[in-house]
């Protein structure tokens, strides 16, 4: 990402410039910054989701500003894994097919979780962040604690091996103790599948558990929109 300037519409809005942001394939990065400061403004950036007025943002080699709307939206669900912060699970789904939902937009990402073995591998990452197959995944996402939520989010982030893991906060519902267990396991899960893993956080004691840890001040420009070129 490089000489980005961007601006959210409406006068007086929030607007961001990046003069240069770069991560390194494999890398597990943290990005810390205030409430406010634009952390999720960068990460939809990143992802996509928005499109700058100037720059380029260029991701495993596509530049993604010079792709349509639905041509990002196909690139994003092929390679990204994202947790967000308020974990967008649908509610009406069990916790399975929230899991696999990813899989119906990439075929990428189906044929790298095994195709037809693609609820082993769903099965399998609840597992591994302690949702007991059995036990949880015909309930509806809507019956889980916030902590559940928050796992099954991840899970549906990783199925299908996604070159790119960002996570917005995912550590915010748990205790202490059950933090340190979810980042051991996001972190084997994250190097199994070889990805890069963006995660925004407050906890600045995260940051021993990083290959790097970024300030958003050091790579971001937050300013008034009116006053972005």
């Amino acid at each position: 990402m490089a000489g980005v300037r961007f601006a959210w519409p409406g006068p007086g809005s929030f607007g961001l410039a990046v003069e240069r942001f770069e991560v390194r394939r494999g890398e597990r990065l943290l990005l810390v910054g205030p409430s406010g400061s634009g952390k999720s403004t960068l990460l939809n950036l990143l992802c996509g989701v928005v499109t700058p007025a100037e720059g380029q943002v260029e991701v495993l080699g596509t530049d993604l500003t010079r792709l349509s709307g639905a041509a990002r939206d196909r690139f994003r669900a092929a390679h990204f894994g994202i947790v967000f912060q308020m974990f967008n699970l649908l509610p009406y789904l069990s916790v399975l097919d929230n899991v696999l939902l990813p899989l119906s937009f990439a075929p990428e990402r189906r044929t790298r979780a095994g195709g037809a073995a693609a609820v082993d591998e769903a099965r399998r990452l609840l597992g591994r962040l302690g949702l007991e197959a059995d036990a949880k995944v015909g309930e509806k996402a809507a019956r889980l604690s916030v902590g559940q939520q928050q796992r099954v989010a991840v899970a549906r982030a990783l199925i299908g091996a996604p070159e790119i893991l960002v996570a917005d906060e995912p550590t915010s519902a748990l205790d202490h103790n059950r933090q340190q267990v979810f980042l051991d396991l996001l972190f084997a899960e994250v190097a199994r599948a070889g990805a890069c893993l963006i995660m925004v956080s407050h906890d600045r004691t995260l940051a021993p558990l990083f290959d790097r840890i970024v300030r958003l001040d050091e790579v971001a420009c937050a300013e008034p929109a009116g006053a972005l070129p």
